[in-house]
């Protein structure tokens, strides 16, 4: 089901990127699935097109987060591709612009840096530009200084990122849960506040 007034961008994955909702955004690195899982998550992300059209809201959040489960485990489990962010210096840089950003682009609620993608539960408000704008903004002005950072050039991030609008405060919640776990989930710590690049704007 489409949002009125929404500001859609096409990019690879359906984006409903909103203005006055709180949004919940994964970016990964470039290069870090394998053409063969690339191939498999755009083939059920055509079935996920597909299914729109002919679900209920309810069925079509389920589908989703399915699909997203299913692409985030990927990201945890690889063991090829880069894992820049797992670095403190780059992972400084993304926090950075982050907080530099909120206020202004978008409110920050929390986000997690894992070794090879970001997790960011953000609020949108009417006023604020769109955040296509915003994201691109992110990942222009950090790929810029960690790439000087790492002594390369190239693409740091991957074009396209995965979004959600947030439907109610009970879904609120398990984000924000779903964020802040990524990385015990992950087996990259045994709390969630031992993991230096997790954010939480409540704790």
């Amino acid at each position: 089901m489409l949002v009125p007034d929404s500001v859609f961008y096409q990019r690879n994955l359906p984006h409903r990127l909103v203005p006055d909702e709180y949004l919940f955004i994964t970016f990964r690195l470039a290069g870090t699935l394998p053409r063969t899982v690339a191939e498999q998550l755009r083939a059920q992300l055509q079935q996920l097109e597909t299914a729109e059209k002919r679900s209920g809201p309810d069925e079509l959040s389920l589908r989703r987060r399915r699909y997203f489960k299913h692409f985030d485990q990927f990201l945890d489990d690889a063991r090829t591709g880069p894992t820049w962010l797992a670095r403190p210096e780059v992972a400084g840089v993304v926090k950075a612009v982050l907080h530099e950003l909120d206020g202004t682009a978008f409110d920050v609620v929390c986000y997690c840096l894992m070794p090879n993608h970001v997790h960011l539960l953000v609020y949108l408000p009417q006023s604020a530009p769109p955040m296509v704008q915003a994201l691109r903004t992110v990942k222009g002005r950090s790929a810029r200084e960690a790439n000087l950072l790492l002594g390369r050039e190239g693409a740091f991030w991957q074009a396209e990122s995965y979004d959600h609008v947030v439907r109610n405060a009970e879904e609120m919640q398990r984000i924000i849960a779903y964020i802040l776990e990524n990385p015990v989930k992950a087996g990259l710590a045994a709390d969630w506040q031992q993991w230096p690049h997790t954010y939480w704007r409540d704790k």
